[in-house]
């Protein structure tokens, strides 16, 4: 597995590096809910990403934990576990990776360090949701051993985590 793969807790100086690196080498679409405006990294749009980790993960009461994700220590993407309503131990994973670091094992490092994550976070299952397309993604999670089924326009799966048993 690659060792230059990080995953640092979402601070404000880290979402300055990950804006920039949504901005030069992703999608707006890849990597944040829609905004309504002229499409591309309009400043509304850059604005509102900020605002949309601002409000879920760096406030007084965050929904969930953002973690930058960096190749030899520059941000490449962000990483997510959300805590799912209704499912005790369960998270919710999602992660985005830059272009210039996909196909190169970043994805394949990044769920194992996200799902120690989860784990060390007391979470027992993480959950993860994908469309059919992503194929990217398929193939990272077959690998692993993870079946993913159908669930309406997605494919989803409840990855099991292993936990250490409790010391008598």
């Amino acid at each position: 597995m690659r060792t230059d793969v990080k995953l640092y807790r979402l601070n404000q100086r880290l979402l300055a590096e990950l804006l920039h690196a949504a901005v030069t080498d992703a999608d707006p679409l890849e990597v944040m809910p829609p905004v309504t405006g002229p499409s591309g990294w309009a400043p509304k749009r850059r604005a509102a990403f900020v605002q949309f980790h601002e409000a879920r993960s760096l406030s007084a009461d965050p929904l969930e934990t953002t973690f930058a994700i960096t190749v030899a220590e520059q941000v490449a993407g962000a990483a997510r576990l959300c805590p799912l309503d209704g499912q005790p131990g369960t998270a919710e994973a999602g992660v985005w990776i830059g272009r210039a670091h996909r196909g190169a094992g970043v994805g394949t490092a990044v769920l194992e360090l996200l799902l120690n994550r989860a784990s060390a976070q007391g979470f027992t299952t993480v959950y993860v949701s994908t469309t059919p397309d992503n194929t990217a993604v398929r193939s990272l999670l077959s690998a692993r051993g993870v079946v993913l089924v159908p669930d309406g326009d997605a494919l989803t799966a409840h990855i099991k985590l292993i936990t250490d048993p409790p010391v008598a």
